[in-house]
């Protein structure tokens, strides 16, 4: 059993634990997330072994975040390793210096709006304009959908919102903060169950320490696959 509308994050330390946990997990997961965490303990030669050797769809979540000429370099190396996802936060700038450097590859460019760690305080503390939270995470995504983005990061609560704009019609809407019913929510603050993302009109779930820190995580992530098996796809 498997469904690719999850995506378990492998947020532990090294490669070498990343491709333990992909193992234990074997055939119910047919895709990961590598974050930055990962990267300086080789986290692109897991991202090649996981799609390479063992036919694993790839989410790469750098964030990418910088002048246009800088992202659009880094973007073009990236896109060399085949992998299948990559995020860029969502400034309009940002996405079209990705866009570039993803030009003739299959890599797509998914824009962050609002982090599912931030709230509204958070937000007030970097400054950053005022407004509703979820009016500006639909805000941002429409202003990334116009710059090319193939696809948005949002928590569950705006899935929806995003998926009302017109702009996101053939665009993947992509939701971390995604917690099993009676999972411990960590440091997520907007957070929904798997079925309730996927319902709201997400494309794809990223669920990371409620499977990756159970004591048996191919049965934790066999359980949320089977909340997802029911839903149909957008």
């Amino acid at each position: 059993m498997s469904d690719d509308r999850l995506i378990v994050a492998l947020d532990v330390p090294n490669a070498l634990q990343g491709l333990a946990m992909a193992e234990r997990l074997g055939d119910a997961v047919s895709f990961y997330k590598i974050g930055l965490g990962m990267l300086t303990g080789g986290g692109l030669a897991l991202a090649n072994e996981l799609k390479q050797d063992h036919g694993k769809r790839i989410f790469l979540d750098m964030k990418l975040f910088d002048i246009g000429n800088t992202v659009e370099n880094a973007v073009r190396g990236l896109a060399q390793f085949d992998l299948d996802f990559l995020t860029v936060h969502g400034d309009p700038h940002v996405v079209r210096a990705a866009k570039e450097g993803a030009a003739g590859k299959d890599l797509k460019i998914l824009a962050v709006t609002v982090l599912t760690s931030l709230n509204r305080d958070d937000l007030d503390a970097s400054l950053l304009k005022a407004g509703d939270v979820q009016d500006l995470v639909v805000e941002r995504a429409a202003k990334a959908f116009e710059a090319g983005a193939d696809g948005v990061i949002a928590s569950p609560q705006e899935a929806a919102l995003i998926r009302a704009l017109p702009q996101s019609d053939g665009r993947l809407i992509v939701t971390p903060g995604v917690r099993p019913a009676g999972a411990a929510h960590g440091d997520q603050k907007r957070v929904a169950t798997p079925a309730s993302a996927i319902g709201d009109g997400a494309d794809h779930i990223v669920v990371g320490r409620p499977i990756y820190k159970a004591e048996n995580p191919r049965a934790a992530a066999e359980a949320v696959l089977n909340e997802l098996i029911s839903l149909p796809r957008h």
